[in-house]
């Protein structure tokens, strides 16, 4: 997602958290909106298909987007992610890939590394107090790309960059089920506690944990079909 549409969401989110845009009031038409916050409309879609995965907006078919309330939402009501793979393919996916980073990152972790790692942590602490989800959503993507990178390998580094906008929309869902945000925090300390005390086991275990946690709460259940 570029800057310009990072920067939109965080202003329409802005708007829904103030009550300037109530909940079931639609957005205005792309066209009126994107011009009005001097941006392409491009950029605009971008911004609203992150909002929608962050369960703050829904597309409508043939009336436009409405903004929700963070009600539950049922897997067969996920917004697509990018190229149409589905979600619950790229969960799978990440179960694979990514509590093998995590037992890695335990064995190689730095101190500057573990700093960062906390950094992230209390970035993604205080977007979820201040009801950012946007924030919170890039707190959480950083925090997972940082574990590609202490790692120290570079295939699944590489990977982890090309994978990039699959696992951010991934890393979005679940905080759609807004009064369980805060498991997010919870999970990501139990991951950094275990790295850097350099315990891999445990850092495979709290990373499988918090995958399994987080494909639950986006409502799907990976690897049982």
């Amino acid at each position: 997602m570029t800057t310009l549409s990072n920067s939109a969401a965080r202003m329409l989110q802005q708007q829904i958290l103030d009550g300037r845009i109530g909940s079931g009031s639609m957005l205005p038409g792309q066209r009126a909106l994107a011009a009005s916050m001097g941006i392409s409309r491009a950029s605009l879609r971008e911004a609203i298909s992150m909002l929608e995965a962050l369960g703050m907006v829904r597309s409508q078919a043939g009336k436009g987007v409405v903004v929700t309330s963070g009600r539950p939402r049922p897997s067969s009501e996920l917004p697509a992610g990018p190229a149409s793979i589905p979600v619950a393919e790229v969960y799978e996916y990440r179960e694979v890939i990514e509590p093998a980073a995590a037992e890695l990152a335990a064995r190689r972790i730095k101190p500057r590394d573990a700093s960062r790692l906390w950094s992230l942590h209390a970035e993604l602490e205080q977007s979820i107090a201040a009801g950012d989800l946007v924030g919170a959503s890039e707190a959480d993507l950083a925090f997972h790309l940082l574990l590609a990178e202490i790692c120290g390998n570079q295939p699944l580094r590489d990977a982890a960059l090309a994978f990039r906008p699959h696992l951010a929309h991934s890393l979005r869902l679940p905080f759609a089920e807004h009064t369980r945000i805060g498991e997010t925090a919870v999970e990501h300390q139990r991951i950094t506690l275990a790295i850097t005390a350099g315990d891999p086991p445990a850092a495979r275990a709290a990373m499988q944990a918090h995958l399994r946690s987080s494909a639950d709460r986006a409502g799907l259940r990976p690897g049982t079909n």
